[in-house]
């Protein structure tokens, strides 16, 4: 049985849900397979467990915040008590790329193929946070002049702040505890130079004159993913805001990321989003509105 309080604003031009807060005091909601249209974040607040996203796992407790993009499936089990807070916003309400230079989360929260979903939070930077959505809760029942403006801007605060910790985070982490070998930072330049035309882990191993087994020992210790599982992701982030964002045919997309077949691109992209690339447009893309 699920149990939870939810608050919604739907988008009245197409009924599709908008903003959405819930809350939540188990993980039955969570235990199946979840890939949404929407961008998710969740607060911990009680409880402890492991969360599967995409192709790894990762230990969460409370006092934690977990962040996922558009379509990408996660599922949590708990080990016992499971209670926090989920924020969901669809990208027709809220455009991250469009928001990039005033909140700067796309890389950062979302679409982050190198780090972690889970973020912990101290203590006060959880109730900062809290707060910021019991602020959302309210306004989201208050049918007043310039309701959206007031709800988009406390969920540029939302962002801005979480962001703002887990860049902080990113950089103790490179001050003080274990740094990141040259050969991984190496390996990100080379996929984001290549990922167009090099899908192998092999010729990646290649370029970089080292073995593919080592190279995967190397991104499963950091990344938590295999080198394969990386490169996929990365061309799975940029076919989806170019159908998020532009009017390309799929056919057009699928050429200018180093697909010669249309149906093997859907293919793929099906088999790691569980949707396929017109369905993804159809579903999250503001782009159809200009049209």
């Amino acid at each position: 049985m699920i149990n939870q309080t939810a608050f919604k604003l739907i988008n009245s031009q197409n009924n599709s849900l908008a903003l959405e807060i819930f809350s939540f005091e188990d993980d039955s909601y969570f235990s199946d397979l979840k890939s949404h249209s929407y961008y998710s974040t969740i607060l911990v607040t009680e409880g402890r467990g492991t969360l599967r996203a995409d192709y790894a796992e990762y230990k969460f407790e409370a006092s934690n915040l977990m962040t996922f993009s558009i379509n990408q499936p996660f599922l949590i089990k708990a080990e016992s008590t499971f209670k926090g807070i989920q924020l969901n916003f669809h990208p027709d309400y809220f455009c991250i790329y469009k928001h990039q230079q005033e909140v700067a989360c796309n890389g950062v929260l979302f679409n982050n193929i190198y780090e972690s979903p889970v973020t912990h939070l101290e203590p006060n930077e959880l109730e900062n946070l809290l707060d910021l959505v019991n602020q959302l809760q309210t306004e989201m029942q208050n049918d007043a002049i310039a309701q959206y403006e007031l709800l988009t801007s406390y969920l540029k605060i939302f962002l801005i702040n979480a962001s703002r910790i887990k860049i902080n985070q990113q950089a103790s982490r490179t001050l003080h505890l274990e740094k990141e070998p040259f050969i991984l930072q190496t390996l990100k330049d080379a996929i984001e130079a290549h990922y167009r035309t090099m899908r192998s882990a092999s010729d990646y191993a290649d370029l970089l004159n080292i073995s593919t087994k080592a190279l995967n020992r190397i991104t499963k210790h950091h990344c938590n993913k295999t080198l394969t599982n990386l490169i996929a992701e990365r061309v799975i982030i940029e076919a989806k805001r170019e159908l998020f964002q532009t009017l390309k045919p799929v056919k057009t997309i699928a050429h200018e990321l180093g697909f010669e077949d249309e149906f093997y691109f859907s293919r793929f992209f099906k088999s790691n989003t569980d949707i396929s690339p017109q369905l993804f447009r159809n579903t999250v893309s503001f782009a159809r509105a200009e049209t």
